[in-house]
């Protein structure tokens, strides 16, 4: 297929991906909440503190970084504006994956799987609500993507001048999130293990050489800023995973549930393995599962390249064990952990279309009409790809974390109502977001619970009757407290009630949570 071919089709389908990401954009109820958090640290390198916005902040830097430069193209209009350039940064980072993602599938199969792995890469829910969401993992995997491709074409043909590409891409991908550091280690597992089979083998001089320049421009461009930054990441997550902190407490708030006491280190594999599995299942799109395998088991021609199947091998073994190691130590594991390694099984389903569609019938016309019998022609794959939108059309209408637009409601009531001195508590941050005011949050809430002059308290009512140790505190700094104001105004199925209380009010005898609860179970 020819260069010009090639470009059409790129375009086409970053036209074509743009429509329904930008249709979720304005169906966001509220960000999700780490999308505050870059935020903020976008908000810090936008004002000047460099410092703390790049080395001092929990987050790296890239992805809040482009949020600042889109923010500073459209200009400031408050929280809005600020939602819009994070959202309108990870959109734009989610088109533009669509290059690296089509040349990479092409690297593996062809182009016509190219098209279609990408049509079905876009039409997963879980895709498309994370990159229409404040978060980085499309920018993220722009660089990741573009890093694996030059790694796959430095690995099947042998040359050089792929591997400056694949540690630049690297680095990028690690200055947008800690797990870029898998790319380069898989690389460097891969060469380190080639000569074990030999049909992977390298020449012996070209081999030390990519190996002594891998880890040379590492320390060139990642180095600098693990040196800054004190560490590989200061995420929790990550230092768990690399053993530099400790597990999560039992009642850690990023657990699904609370560690059960009595848990054996037997259990929490399982469980651990399960919740890894179900987050490959709904990453990957259970329709396209049985697909997958057949496009792996149709792959065996290229076993050829043996190295890039080593090296593929590689990352999907390394992110099982990272992802178990996740729960394990952190207790939670979701599908948007698991869009590295399904990225690769997307495009083996869409192989396996292809490859069955081949075998059923050789490339002919659009309508399948050879000669004067009706067969199945190309036309198939327009059938395809309309059943596997109609599965996933529910959740891709659905609006962006559904049922907590409460929080934007309460952050506009706290505008209006609250004076600016007044000392504001929510864990979430979204409604001191909104109403553009500091305030406690989650990771201040101990200093929060031992502060007198603590006034307002905003809440989702199911903080109120939670078993997790910061839902105690919020009952405490609550009770006996009647709401003041309440969104929606009244227990609404499928929409968190966000609560706002007035901690100078008197109490009520009346007032508690379990009433609050109680209220609310009754719609269910």
């Amino acid at each position: 297929m020819s260069k010009p071919k090639h470009a059409i089709s790129i375009i086409s389908l970053m036209i074509v991906v743009t429509a329904p990401l930008g249709f979720l954009v304005g169906r966001a109820d509220v960000i999700f909440a780490d999308g505050v958090r870059y935020i903020g640290q976008a908000e810090r390198i936008a004002g000047g503190s460099w410092s703390d916005g790049f080395f001092r902040s929990i987050d790296h830097p890239l992805y809040p970084l482009l949020i600042a430069i889109v923010h500073g193209i459209l200009g400031d209009r408050g929280a809005d504006s600020w939602q819009i350039a994070a959202q309108g940064a990870s959109v734009l980072s989610a088109v533009l994956l669509v290059i690296p993602l089509y040349l990479l599938i092409v690297e593996l199969f062809d182009a016509s799987t190219a098209r279609l792995g990408c049509i079905l890469f876009y039409l997963l829910p879980v895709n498309n609500h994370v990159f229409a969401d404040a978060l980085s993992e499309s920018t993220f995997l722009l660089f990741w993507t573009w890093g694996l491709w030059s790694a796959l074409r430095y690995l099947r043909a042998g040359r050089f001048a792929w591997l400056p590409l694949t540690i630049g891409f690297a680095a990028l991908a690690y200055l947008t999130r800690p797990e870029g550091l898998l790319l380069p280690a898989a690389v460097l597992a891969t060469l380190l293990a080639a000569p074990l089979l030999p049909e992977t083998k390298l020449n012996r001089r070209p081999y030390w050489s990519a190996i002594a320049f891998f880890l040379i421009g590492g320390m060139c461009t990642i180095g600098p800023y693990v040196l800054m930054k004190g560490g590989l990441g200061t995420k929790p997550a990550i230092a768990r995973i690399l053993g530099n902190a400790p597990n999560s407490p039992p009642s850690a708030v990023e657990r699904k549930e609370p560690l059960d006491p009595e848990q054996t280190t037997t259990e929490g594999l399982r469980l651990a393995v399960k919740a890894v599995a179900t987050s490959y299942r709904d990453a990957v799109g259970l329709p396209l599962w049985p697909l997958a395998i057949v496009g792996i088991w149709a792959s065996a021609p290229f076993l050829d390249r043996r190295r890039v199947w080593l090296f593929l091998t590689i990352i999907e073994i390394a992110s099982v064990a990272a992802l178990t190691r996740l729960h394990t130590t952190g207790g939670y594991c979701t599908a948007r952990h698991a869009m590295i390694p399904a990225m690769i099984f997307i495009a083996a389903a869409a192989r396996g279309v292809t490859w069955i569609v081949g075998q059923i019938h050789p490339p002919g016309s659009w309508r399948g009409v050879k000669g004067e019998r009706l067969t199945l022609g190309p036309a198939i794959y327009a059938v395809i790809i309309a059943a596997f939108a109609l599965w996933c059309a529910p959740q891709n209408r659905a609006r962006i974390n559904q049922g907590y637009g409460g929080f934007r409601e309460a952050g506009a009531w706290i505008d209006h109502h609250v004076p600016q001195n007044d000392k504001i508590l929510d864990v979430t941050g979204w409604s001191l977001f909104y109403a553009e005011r500091p305030g406690y949050t989650f990771t201040n809430l101990g200093e929060a619970s031992l502060d007198p002059s603590l006034r307002w308290i905003v809440v989702r009512d199911a903080h109120l009757a939670g078993p997790w140790e910061y839902c105690k505190i919020l009952r405490n700094l609550s009770e006996g407290l009647d709401p003041v104001a309440s969104f929606p105004p009244r227990p609404t199925r499928g929409k968190a009630r966000v609560l706002v209380f007035d901690r100078k009010q008197k109490p009520s005898r009346t007032a508690s949570a379990a009433a609050i609860m109680t209220e609310q179970g009754s719609i269910r």
